[in-house]
């Protein structure tokens, strides 16, 4: 239902220009009245401003005028209030699921929600960010996952004394981590996200602008990483203006070659002779999460280790909860993979 005004000048009322409405008012399937705006109580009055002839200014209140609910409406709003929450709670529930699905024994999960922040000090505007994940050795990835994306264009703006692009272009992984001979604390190689940074302009002539590489956060948690390039470069006047007026440029054919190329095999790398220049950077913001059972059995050991502590304080009732579900979870799982 809505409650309306009428604002018209004497002469033109009932034309619709001048009408207002002033406040709506919806019920519910569960019989909730909401009103929309709300009561105005101890807050200044709505304002409303017409604009013709001569501007108007008006204000009005809303206020509940209703008799005072008695006890048993009361008690049945909440009730309903109650019973409300409790249907959300179950959606929700619904949503996440009761499954919670525990990483193999000695192996090690990864999960990373990124994000393409922006780049900046790049000599050319329109710029995109082409990049890839490479895994290590006994590292894995579920077969539907990408580990590559790239950025929409972006025109660069000026911040300051640099010209910044602002990508706000978000991915999402998932990687894991198994060795039979391995432990936890042996992993040397951590999973290596390349990137290349590319400008497009008008004609369609793309020209690379950067290389550069990150390895990816050990630790869990949020992190922001700049991750700086560079490109390589020809000698003399001639290469600059084939740059500038058709396009192009010298390129890498492995993009691992900003690191350690993945097929080179032996103890010295030389790139003696390889000349480069120093460009911009790429700042990345990363979001990470580690599952492992390594760290249930840390835990579980932790809480044997204060048990006999606690116990002596007094105060080991709720840890001693803790530990037996943590325990009764653990002969579940066994119990599980026994049967499969």
């Amino acid at each position: 239902m809505y409650i309306m005004a009428d604002l018209g000048p004497y002469g033109k009322l009932g034309q619709r220009d001048y009408e207002q409405v002033l406040c709506t008012l919806k019920v519910d399937s569960n019989g909730v009245i909401t009103v929309k705006p709300d009561f105005t109580d101890n807050r200044g009055p709505y304002r409303i401003v017409i604009e013709g002839e001569k501007q108007e200014l008006w204000k009005y209140t809303i206020k509940n005028v209703s008799s005072p609910a008695q006890r048993e409406e009361e008690e049945r709003e909440q009730r309903v209030f109650k019973d409300l929450y409790g249907r959300h709670k179950e959606y929700l529930s619904s949503l996440v699921g009761s499954d919670f699905e525990m990483a193999v024994p000695g192996s090690l999960r990864l999960f990373v929600n990124g994000e393409v922040v922006s780049a900046q000090g790049y000599e050319y505007d329109n710029l995109y960010v082409h990049f890839f994940v490479e895994l290590p050795d006994y590292w894995s990835t579920p077969s539907y996952q990408q580990l590559s994306g790239v950025t929409q264009t972006c025109a660069t703006k000026s911040v300051g004394m640099d010209e910044v692009a602002y990508f706000s272009y978000p991915f999402t992984f998932e990687a894991s981590f198994f060795h039979d001979t391995e432990t936890l604390e042996d992993l040397s190689q951590w999973p290596v996200l390349y990137l290349e940074v590319i400008s497009l302009d008008f004609w369609q002539r793309y020209r690379v602008e950067g290389y550069g590489s990150i390895v990816l956060p050990t630790a869990p948690g949020s992190h922001t990483i700049t991750a700086s390039t560079w490109r390589p470069v020809e000698l003399g006047t001639l290469a600059e203006l084939r740059r500038f007026f058709i396009g192009g440029s010298l390129e890498l054919e492995d993009l691992s070659y900003v690191r350690i190329p993945g097929t080179f095999k032996g103890d010295r790398l030389s790139r003696f002779g390889f000349r480069s220049k120093t460009t911009g950077s790429v700042t990345f913001r990363f979001n990470c999460l580690q599952q492992s059972m390594a760290f249930l059995e840390s835990l579980a050991s932790t809480w044997k280790k204060m048990q006999s502590v606690l116990e002596g304080m007094g105060r080991f009732s709720q840890q001693n909860n803790i530990f037996n579900v943590l325990e009764a979870f653990q002969r579940a799982r066994r119990r599980m993979q026994e049967a499969q």
